[in-house]
């Protein structure tokens, strides 16, 4: 099967994706990744072709504070949305989609009559259980929490709004909003697999099935990669540590936020 993993964002955003693709291209699948062209060597590393995707969110400017603003993530989005309409070959057979991708993929699987799939690195979908983890809040009660994720899915559906319908017309599709297009796959019961583990975020249990939580999606690694000397002296120089990560950081200028934290 032809397989198009079509991914946007930073580091953290790519790099999961490598290990997806190498296990789907073991398994006797053609998979080419569409990224921007500063991941395409990370994407070759895994043995896996690749194909340029406008999809780093930094390119589009910021404010005077180094921030991403509502227009820099509108400009983005609408590169994204011309992007995937190029990248996605004819032939491809199953397209598969992050988060920040799925908005506007499934858009262009609908014209070429293809199965998509969303393959999410984080929990998108509303709780009772949590907030929305892009938020960065505490939990609002379990009413508060729901009523969140469901604004946030509305800020996303107005996000993407005007790249979606300047790709349907560039398709040739009937008009739809990204609403009415996204309930209408809610209520088809599409499935969305999650590539993090329910160790660290269980699967929450008021979401619907076809929702599934499948386990860490790891980058890819070469067989015969060794860690750097000191960090494997670290590593076997007492018990096992706990390793603490932030994630992918806000864009912006890093020498502004080194001296916040210095002071």
């Amino acid at each position: 099967m032809k397989v198009l993993i079509a991914v946007a964002g930073s580091y953290g955003d790519v790099a999961p994706y490598t290990g997806l693709g190498a296990r789907l291209l073991a398994a006797g699948h053609d998979v080419v990744c569409a990224v921007d062209d500063s991941f395409a060597p990370l994407v070759h590393a895994a043995g896996l072709k690749s194909r340029s995707l406008p999809a780093d969110p930094r390119n589009g400017g910021s404010s005077r504070d180094g921030r991403p603003t509502l227009r820099t993530a509108s400009d983005f989005v609408a590169r994204l949305g011309s992007g995937l309409a190029d990248a996605v070959d004819p032939d491809t057979e199953l397209l598969l989609l992050s988060a920040t991708t799925a908005p506007l993929g499934h858009h262009v699987a609908e014209s070429l009559g293809v199965p998509s799939l969303g393959v999410f690195l984080q929990p998108t979908h509303p709780t009772r259980e949590f907030p929305p983890p892009v938020g960065g809040a505490r939990s609002l009660g379990r009413w508060g929490n729901l009523a969140a994720g469901r604004l946030g899915q509305r800020v996303v559906d107005r996000l993407y709004a005007d790249a979606a319908r300047a790709l349907r017309a560039r398709l040739g599709l009937p008009p739809a909003s990204t609403r009415s297009v996204r309930r209408r796959q809610e209520a088809a019961g599409r499935p969305v697999l999650h590539g993090f583990s329910e160790v660290l975020v269980r699967r929450p249990r008021d979401w619907r099935p076809g929702l599934q939580v499948v386990g860490n999606w790891w980058p890819y690694v070469a067989p015969d990669a060794q860690l750097p000397w000191h960090l494997a002296d670290f590593l076997a120089a007492g018990p096992p540590p706990v390793f603490v990560g932030f994630g992918s950081m806000g864009a912006g200028p890093a020498g502004r936020e080194v001296t916040a934290e210095a002071r």
